[in-house]
């Protein structure tokens, strides 16, 4: 594709601050015209982008606006599932939730669950290292991936791991879970499959204040229970979700937890009994646990709409995506609370309180003046707290371009270098994904700016290139 009216569809990913539109955009259906497609690039030096769903929220996938992007979303197959080995190998396109819908006739499942898990791709969560609301008992995209096909930036496919649980040397599959695009395009996975769990609770519980919600939260990990998730909104996110979705969360509530438990039965249900007994102790209101899928899906409906339901609360916000230990919760959104209302920005809060994943929407008026910079300037320093707090700048979303500048603030220089050498062992010509996750002496923080003169595609003639 090379019409700017169909690029500008793919200018930005889910945080629509960075824009940039390709020179070209290629919907590769194969893992065989990714590599052509690398290759051409490689040849002629010209920056290149994968791209899968483009639901990320970091500017991750944002093009380089004289590059190529390489779209994923086509190659959507599930390529096997292997019930023996609890395996699936899936192309890049095919989205999360589809894994475990093949799965599902063996009785297995794949954990992690962003809550965009309807249409984000599995290669984006290879790319971003993505967790969801299960991320606090079964780890994220990182933990699940035991292979990858790999096109190269120099436009070699190559195999890292495969079927076994560990392969020997250096853990390479590791080191591009995560990388954001930055080491290469992925275009086969092989995953991690898991039994469906014999059972599964889901509670929730509505708390006057933030601080007694966070105190449960701390209750619940201190007894030694495991919960697949502990979800947390604040007063005004609920709000959001009872305009848009209609939840039916408990009228008043200042906070609500959502606790879910799988496993074995004879632990679940001993396991919820405690968890509920430490909410009602530490000040919950009203508790409810759902009865049957129905009723769990009705509880988890809000949470899985907390993001897109901000539309009705606000024309435009930000989501961060910091993170700070359990025990440091109350202090840091205490501090939110007090920066937000020193900016005169509304901030809405919905995380994974269970492993201090937070996610403050920062509501603001594109239209009004001033209010977008003093929006930016409030998530950054959201950002400085939970830095403070020995916690990190991302969990799951990623650092993109959005980040960069909280990099150089939680990172010395030589730390910074360390991960460029990484990246550069890849990458020599830096054209893979340029200007994103480490920010570059060179780049200072910016995004790669459009070169001048004729463009090496030009010169070539896309048409007899691609």
């Amino acid at each position: 594709m090379t019409d700017p009216v169909e690029l500008a569809t793919y200018e930005c990913d889910g945080l629509t601050n960075f824009r940039a539109r390709p020179a070209v955009a290629v919907l590769a259906r194969s893992a065989e015209e990714v590599e052509t497609t690398v290759r051409v690039c490689a040849r002629l030096g010209v920056p290149f982008v994968a791209r899968g769903s483009g639901t990320g929220l970091s500017g991750g996938a944002v093009p380089v606006s004289d590059g190529v992007l390489v779209v994923t979303a086509k190659m959507r197959s599930v390529l096997s599932v292997r019930p023996d080995d609890r395996r699936a190998v899936v192309e890049p396109g095919v989205t999360n939730i589809d894994v475990s819908r093949a799965a599902a006739p063996y009785g297995l499942f794949y954990a992690p669950d962003p809550s965009s898990q309807q249409v984000c791709s599995v290669g984006g969560n290879v790319a971003e290292n993505s967790g969801g609301a299960h991320c606090l008992k079964y780890g994220f995209t990182t933990n699940h991936v035991t292979g990858l096909e790999v096109v190269t930036p120099e436009g070699e496919r190559v195999e890292l791991g495969g079927m076994a649980p560990d392969t020997p040397g250096y853990d390479l599959v590791g080191a591009f879970v995560g990388s954001e695009g930055t080491l290469g395009v992925a275009t086969r996975v092989t995953v991690r499959l898991l039994p469906l769990p014999e059972a599964v609770q889901t509670m929730l519980a509505a708390f006057a204040d933030m601080d007694s919600a966070g105190r449960a939260v701390s209750a619940v990990i201190a007894a030694g229970l495991v919960p697949s998730a502990i979800e947390m909104m604040d007063a005004l996110a609920i709000s959001a979700v009872e305009k848009a979705v209609r939840c039916g969360y408990p009228a008043g509530a200042g906070a609500v937890l959502i606790v879910e438990l799988d496993g074995p039965r004879g632990e679940v249900e001993p396991g919820l009994a405690e968890a509920r007994r430490i909410c009602e102790e530490e000040g919950a209101f009203e508790v409810r646990v759902a009865a049957g899928d129905a009723e769990r899906a009705a509880i988890w409906r809000g949470r899985k709409a907390a993001f897109a339901a901000m539309g009705r609360l606000s024309p435009s916000y930000i989501v961060q995506d910091g993170v700070v230990p359990r025990s440091s919760l109350a202090e840091v959104l205490h501090d939110v609370a007090a920066l937000s209302e020193q900016a005169g920005i509304k901030v809405a809060n919905v995380f994974h309180a269970g492993d201090g994943n937070l996610h403050p929407l920062v509501l603001f008026d594109d239209q009004a003046e001033g209010e977008e910079p003093r929006a930016e300037e409030l998530a950054e320093a959201i950002l400085g707290l939970c830095i403070a707090r020995g916690g990190s700048v991302t969990g799951e979303h990623g650092v993109g371009l959005h980040k960069l500048a909280a990099m150089e603030k939680m990172f010395s220089a030589d730390d910074l270098a360390t991960m460029l050498l990484l990246r550069s062992a890849f990458d020599p010509d830096g054209i893979c994904n340029p200007g994103k996750a480490v920010p570059a002496p060179r780049l200072c923080g910016e995004p790669p700016r459009p070169r001048h003169g004729a463009h090496p595609l030009q010169e070539a003639g896309v048409g007899e290139i691609f």
